[in-house]
């Protein structure tokens, strides 16, 4: 299916190098007629931020000076729109942390009261060329085992090996998970997948993290850990929650 290019509001986490460069992008597409939106939010703590100090932002951008976490908990809060009509997206930063895992581990206990959810380390290798588990239990993966050219759109034929890319992560994830549920009870993945929209600019549908509260549900229900992950269709970051009630393992 190919991805949506009409939005009713895009998020730009970051008002720096990237988040500049995306609002930029996102405004020449619109010029051109390639994706349409009501408005571009550009998130940033510092409200002298690069995007600002480059000049005045394009009509309908604006930005908004507040910690990601904070500001997710609230968009992410919102009403979908109704059936059929242009939904949210967020573009992410290649330099920012696993903000997903975080909000979904925050939306635990308000959602379901007395249960607690712990980010625990993904032991378990996924298998890719590159799978490096960081200090924070995160595991970052990836199909690339070679320098990637700076924002590639992950064509179907990979301009670096001259060859049709064969691989997805989020089938990759999916067989992932059903590899640890035979070992401990797994739900998901939950997944926030960013795919190409146009001029360079990647963007997951806020719809998806609307499946992963639902997902994380499940997991609650279940009693089982939660896998979680942002991706496209080369690289990933994975976490996994495991959800605790009064001191036990649901």
């Amino acid at each position: 299916m190919t991805p949506r290019t009409d939005f009713r509001d895009v998020v730009v986490i970051g008002g720096g190098c990237y988040g500049s460069f995306y609002a930029g992008q996102l405004a020449e597409a619109r010029t051109r007629g390639k994706i349409t939106f009501r408005r571009v939010i550009l998130v940033d703590r510092d409200p002298a931020c690069q995007a600002v100090r480059s000049g005045p932002l394009p009509a309908d951008f604006s930005l908004t000076g507040a910690e990601w976490n904070s500001f997710l908990d609230e968009f992410l809060n919102r009403e979908p729109p109704p059936d059929g009509s242009p939904d949210d997206a967020i573009v992410p930063s290649p330099l920012m942390p696993h903000l997903m895992a975080h909000w979904l581990q925050r939306l635990t206990g308000r959602h379901w009261p007395g249960s607690v959810a712990e980010a625990v380390a993904v032991d378990r290798p996924l298998g890719t060329p590159y799978d490096v588990l960081a200090p924070d239990g995160t595991r970052y993966v990836s199909f690339a085992d070679w320098l990637c050219p700076t924002h590639c759109i992950e064509p179907h034929r990979c301009p670096v090996i001259r060859g049709p890319r064969t691989w997805e992560m989020k089938d990759a994830l999916a067989a992932y998970v059903a590899r640890l549920d035979r070992d401990r009870p797994t739900a998901g993945p939950a997944l926030f997948v960013t795919r190409h929209r146009a001029f360079g600019v990647g963007m997951f549908d806020v719809a998806e993290a609307r499946e992963a509260r639902t997902l994380l549900g499940e997991a609650v229900g279940r009693g089982a850990d939660l896998v979680m992950a942002t991706v496209s269709a080369c690289h990933g970051a994975v976490g996994m929650l495991r959800v605790t009630n009064a001191g036990r393992v649901l």
